[in-house]
């Protein structure tokens, strides 16, 4: 998902007047991900700030230690996101909504990207304990804009194993009828499709399956985020 933002927002993050802030929302009890996050996006901005946001004192307190103020501090917050005025270029929410009610996705989502920045971006999905299977929605102001399937490649047996990591707002739509469910289907007749190319490695049997499906669902991606293990719809292309 880091390396995703990285290549979405890479441009506007340089191109901000002033340093952009990022934030890593509902990190958990250690706060690895806000850690990382500072230190990939500082690689394209070096002034950019990440604030990690938790809701438990408890994880705001084991946190402290790990910061770095200006560039990377810890605070106690939820959905409102405490930026004391500022403006988020980035929210961050990975494995957030998946205990609440789908029922509550839309008006969480609403008042996440009231807090951005107007080129700001809100990253919101699920993955794994590991971080090897992820699918997250990518929404503007507006709301949503791109569903993103990543996985560590070397690990996936099919594309259809990623729908138990479903973001909340898709998870429970996965079923015949629904597009959601016909995508990963096609996706996995396509992957089956290229089982040839696994003799070059993962990467190409996944961009060929890729290329594959091309031809009748909206990518707006190519090559080269296919064979980072990625691919991005169009939320319009998915949604309920």
């Amino acid at each position: 998902m880091d390396r995703w933002i990285v290549h979405a927002l890479g441009p506007r993050l340089r191109a901000a007047v002033v340093a952009p802030v990022a934030v890593d929302l509902g990190y958990g009890a250690a706060p690895w991900t806000a850690v990382e996050l500072h230190h990939r996006l500082t690689a394209v901005r070096p002034d950019l700030r990440v604030v990690g946001i938790e809701i438990e004192p408890a994880r705001v307190a084991a946190a402290l230690p790990y910061a770095r103020p200006p560039g990377l501090t810890f605070r106690r917050g939820g959905f409102e996101v405490p930026l004391d005025g500022a403006r988020a270029q980035l929210i961050r929410a990975a494995n957030v909504l998946r205990q609440y009610e789908e029922e509550a996705v839309e008006a969480v989502w609403a008042r996440l990207c009231g807090r951005l920045a107007p080129d700001g971006l809100l990253v919101e999905g699920t993955c794994d304990e590991v971080g090897r299977r992820h699918v997250w929605v990518a929404l503007g102001p507006e709301g949503p804009r791109t569903v993103t399937f990543a996985a560590r490649l070397a690990s996936l047996d099919r594309p259809s194993d990623l729908a138990e990591r479903l973001p909340k707002a898709l998870i429970h739509h996965n079923v015949p009828g629904r597009p959601v469910h016909a995508f990963l289907t096609e996706f996995d007749r396509a992957w089956a499709a290229a089982a040839p190319y696994g003799a070059f490695g993962a990467r190409q049997r996944w961009a060929a399956a890729c290329a594959a499906l091309a031809g009748s669902w909206p990518l707006v991606d190519a090559r080269g985020r296919w064979r980072q293990g990625e691919v991005t719809l169009p939320w319009a292309a998915l949604a309920p």
